[in-house]
């Protein structure tokens, strides 16, 4: 008899907690059903988000005029999302940006991962975080966490490790991603969300007329393959001077400058002013047309902004818009790419007995 009460005292906080059911996404080809999950507030924001990935298919907020329409990228289907897809949405691990050649050495051994990017290693690997179907802890009309282990040499990192995900969509408008991560061996981690942003509304233009504001006064330099040298370059008298609000297209087919030129655009980490580990907002964005306007704040120590600068028009996605080049910029927060091998960038090393925790949120509002 006690071991009933147990189990159906244990079953019933599970129901609690699990109050947001979802709805039934689909199926991976391993035959794992994914489900997704509608984050609501009293002021009619919302949000989607499925356990494929921790994928966040649609940010629903208002215009200026109230209308409701979604400002990420993204697909209907998860077949969709499985076939093709440059990250929409996803969170990006273990390791988001690049890593040289794909080696790291850590305590005096060397890890060999993918090199699936130019020869470099870009976002977790083959099969990262974005491909995999994540446990659902709890989900409620205003939260839900999720859950991954990373098996040891996953992707070749090393380490059996434990993330847990949790994204909060708060009365003001604002979706908090909370990260945190244990390991039982030595290992480099780096998670970030990979929204591509379009405040226009559905994806209705491109997002060259957006204007970007970023709190940082120093760029992380770059070679041909987009691996940092080492350099915090000063951004000022630059194309990638955002300390005051640009509009995206105003410099960024901007020749003259050898690192516009490297990056196709704007695809770069930028290392932020605040002080390292403290959380502060970080970058603001307003769309002009709309008046929709995003500020970002995070306790990471840079930020990758891209601008899509490889999307060429062949994905189809929501409301039947064809992908073209920048028609979706993404606000990466993040440590440096290649950390594991510049011993003077901030370490992202995660060892046994620590516990990784970061913090992002993105806020809606209008201009």
């Amino acid at each position: 008899m006690k071991y009933c009460f147990l189990a159906l005292f244990f079953m019933s906080q599970n129901l609690l907690a699990m109050h947001n059911p979802g709805k039934p996404f689909g199926q991976t080809p391993a035959g794992e059903s994914v489900t997704l999950f509608t984050l609501k507030n009293a002021k009619g924001m919302e949000v989607h988000i499925m356990n494929y990935g921790g994928i966040i298919q649609k940010i629903l907020t208002p215009d200026r005029t109230g209308k409701l329409e979604d400002v990420v990228l993204g697909f209907e289907t998860l077949d969709e999302y499985i076939k093709d897809t440059p990250y929409f949405g996803a969170i990006v691990g273990r390791f988001g940006n690049r890593i040289a050649a794909g080696k790291f050495t850590l305590d005096g051994k060397e890890y060999t991962l993918a090199a699936q990017n130019n020869g470099q290693h870009l976002h977790g690997g083959l099969v990262g975080f974005d491909k995999k179907v994540w446990q659902v802890l709890e989900a409620s009309d205003r939260s839900l966490s999720l859950s991954y282990i990373s098996k040891d040499l996953e992707e070749g990192f090393p380490g059996n490790l434990s993330v847990k995900l949790t994204y909060t969509l708060s009365e003001e408008n604002e979706l908090g991603i909370s990260y945190e991560a244990t390991t039982d061996k030595a290992t480099v981690l780096n998670l970030s969300n990979h929204s591509y942003f379009n405040l226009s509304g559905n994806a209705k233009r491109d997002i060259l007329a957006h204007e970007v504001q970023i709190n940082a006064s120093r760029l992380v330099a770059v070679n041909k393959v987009l691996i940092p040298t080492g350099v915090l370059a000063p951004v000022a008298g630059t194309p990638f001077d955002f300390t005051k609000s640009h509009v995206v297209g105003d410099r960024i087919n901007d020749t003259s400058s050898e690192q516009i030129v490297l990056g196709g655009g704007y695809d770069h980490c930028w290392a932020l002013d605040k002080p390292f580990g403290s959380y502060a907002k970080i970058a603001t964005v307003v769309e002009p047309v709309s008046g929709r306007k995003m500020v970002v704040s995070t306790d990471q120590p840079g930020v990758q902004f891209y601008t899509g600068n490889f999307l060429d028009g062949h994905l189809t996605g929501k409301y039947g818009v064809a992908y073209g080049k920048r028609f979706g910029l993404c606000l990466e927060t993040e440590h440096f790419p290649d950390s594991p091998n510049q011993s003077a960038f901030p370490s992202t090393v995660l060892r046994p007995g620590d516990t990784y925790k970061t913090k992002t949120a993105y806020q809606f509002s209008i201009n």
